[in-house]
């Protein structure tokens, strides 16, 4: 009876831990329709694609590595990275690869 509930405590804890492994709270803070502060870009950030409006939207893939979203158009390489600096709900200031940070708003 012990083996059982031994076994059991680390069956439980594994999926637990496989759970909250899977899950990307961060992804879901992303997700949603940003705008610059100065008005003159708009960002589309999807569960599949991300959009920068400026001027033409090309929606391109996506995946999040640490701090940094990486998109690709049609799953092409070299990758464009952009490092999230801040991020709450409805904040958003992102380093473009030039360098720039561009403070976005929901």
């Amino acid at each position: 009876m012990n083996k059982y509930a031994l076994t059991f405590v680390h069956v439980a804890c594994a999926l637990a831990l496989l759970i909250v492994a899977c899950s990307n709270p961060v992804k879901s803070k992303l997700q949603g329709n940003w705008k610059s502060k100065d008005g003159s870009v708009k960002l589309n950030i999807t569960e599949k694609g991300f959009s920068m409006d400026d001027g033409e939207a090309i929606d391109e893939d996506y995946f999040i590595k640490g701090d940094t979203i990486c998109t690709s158009f049609q799953g092409n390489q070299p990758y464009t990275k952009f490092v999230v600096q801040k991020m709450d709900d409805h904040y958003l200031k992102l380093m473009g690869p030039d360098s720039v940070a561009v403070e976005y708003s929901k």
